[in-house]
């Protein structure tokens, strides 16, 4: 499961290094006309920008979560379900993704970006995108499978 979490993080930061090689300090470019752009941004703040400028305690937060997820993994890999070990890959890989950025720049570089209409969702980048599948993942097996999370 550790190696599915280092190709997450390998994967994160290699598109976070193009896209600021090469959408820092440019416009938007646009992938399907206004509704899918890259577009850099630094986000010094959690989802959707909020808690900016709080690096210590992200930090914190993250040595925490990612502790509770490698003992959670070792403790019961064998007992897990795919599904499980699915979601742990990804909220590690997309937490240590996101946390390289954090102690390397002081920001998560982000560059998804897309609007519905008149309203532009968060920009965003591949850690964000694996946090979420790996929470709403785990959500559903608590919820739906609760007798057999193991």
């Amino acid at each position: 499961m550790l190696v599915w979490s280092a190709f997450i993080i390998i994967l994160d930061q290699i598109t976070k290094y193009y896209a600021t090689r090469y959408l820092k300090g440019m416009d938007a470019k646009s992938v399907i006309g206004d509704f899918f752009q890259l577009s850099y941004v630094e986000n010094r703040g959690a989802a959707f920008g909020i808690l900016q400028d709080k690096k210590i305690f992200f930090i914190i937060i993250t040595l925490i979560v990612v502790s509770v997820l490698i003992w959670t993994m070792k403790k019961y890999s064998s007992k897990m379900n795919i599904f499980f070990k699915l979601s742990m890959v990804m909220l590690l890989g997309g937490t240590i993704g996101n946390f390289i950025d954090r102690l390397k720049q002081g920001y998560v570089v982000d560059f998804l970006s897309f609007n519905f209409g008149n309203y532009s969702f968060p920009v965003f980048n591949l850690a964000d995108i694996c946090i979420v599948l790996g929470t709403i993942l785990l959500m559903g097996i608590i919820t739906l499978d609760k007798d057999d999370i193991f």
